[in-house]
């Protein structure tokens, strides 16, 4: 005598969920409802309000530099640029002046600042990702204590690095010269950028790495192969922190890089109103030149940016 299999309406929902998923019923519908919550209080209105009021707030004072880099001097000098609107006039003097004009054209800062910056942020992710990697995935004696020794080092003020560091690129003939403001951001950045993309890589399932290995892989082939190409946004995500770090940083660039061939363009900012601030009209317009570069850049790769945010934080 034969038994005719069950037809598949005569599955429960509990016998699908454990031969589905493996997960013990009711787990799925409790994950659900968690989502819906979250989902409830991030669109509530007083949380978009609430996130309207801070933007308006956020990007009034940029939209009043902004107006004010195009008002003639004599407007500028006269009221606050909110009386635009009254009387409007426009004019590109601003900009002229300060990226063209006198005897330190703000055209050159800007140069300086791009040289300055993409090294200072290729150079620490470079040697970053090999450590990050060592930590994750190599095993040698005394691993534990030298990463916790490298995680240790954000800690260190940077300030009181600043003599020694200087008396040592004077021995070594570099001060003066890019090579010490791209060392000095490097040194400053390892720490952070070890530390966040070892935990990136530790993130990845392991069976990955060890099929590679299986396959015959070696540590070059598993790491540009199997590694690199899950951690672009982890990369992209601190390319956009030390892009903007580096494009915004003074005190560096004044200790290591005051000579004005390698100058970037905040120094000339702090140094743009003169001795005696009779041009500081132009502070407007060269301060909206250095703000427009990081923000293209931000929105540029702000995909890359949110998506390494999120990574590592929801696991399953």
């Amino acid at each position: 005598m034969t038994t005719n299999p069950a037809p598949p309406q005569a599955f429960d929902k509990k016998t699908r969920g454990e031969v589905d998923g493996g997960a013990p019923p009711g787990m799925g519908k409790g994950i659900d409802q968690r989502a819906d919550k979250a989902r409830k209080k991030l669109s509530s209105p007083w949380a978009s309000g609430i996130a309207i009021v801070i933007a308006i707030l956020w990007t009034v004072p940029t939209f009043g530099l902004f107006v004010t880099s195009f008002r003639p001097v004599q407007d500028i000098r006269a009221n606050g640029w909110w009386n635009f609107f009254g009387s409007p006039s426009v004019t590109l003097d601003n900009y002229r002046s300060v990226l063209f004009e006198g005897d330190q054209p703000l055209a050159q800062y800007v140069l300086n600042s791009v040289v300055v910056t993409i090294p200072a942020v290729i150079i620490p992710i470079s040697i970053a990702l090999l450590a990050a990697y060592a930590f994750a995935w190599i095993d040698f004696k005394g691993r534990s204590v030298l990463f916790v020794a490298v995680f240790a080092l954000q800690i260190i003020p940077i300030q009181i690095t600043m003599i020694p560091l200087l008396t040592q690129y004077v021995q070594w003939d570099l001060a003066g010269s890019f090579w010490a403001v791209w060392l000095s951001h490097s040194i400053f950045a390892l720490p952070l950028a070890i530390f966040l993309l070892h935990n990136f890589m530790k993130d990845i399932p392991p069976s990955l790495v060890e099929a590679a290995r299986v396959d015959g892989a070696g540590h070059v082939q598993i790491f540009f192969r199997v590694l690199m190409p899950l951690l672009v946004p982890a990369v992209a995500a601190f390319a956009i922190f030390q892009f903007l770090w580096v494009w915004n940083d003074l005190l560096v660039a004044l200790v290591f890089g005051s000579q004005q061939q390698v100058s970037p363009l905040t120094v000339r900012l702090a140094t743009l109103a003169g001795d005696r601030g009779e041009t500081w009209h132009l502070l407007s317009s060269g301060a909206f030149v250095a703000m427009v570069v990081p923000v293209v850049v931000f929105l540029a790769l702000q995909r890359y940016f949110v998506r390494g945010l999120l990574a590592g934080s929801v696991k399953g």
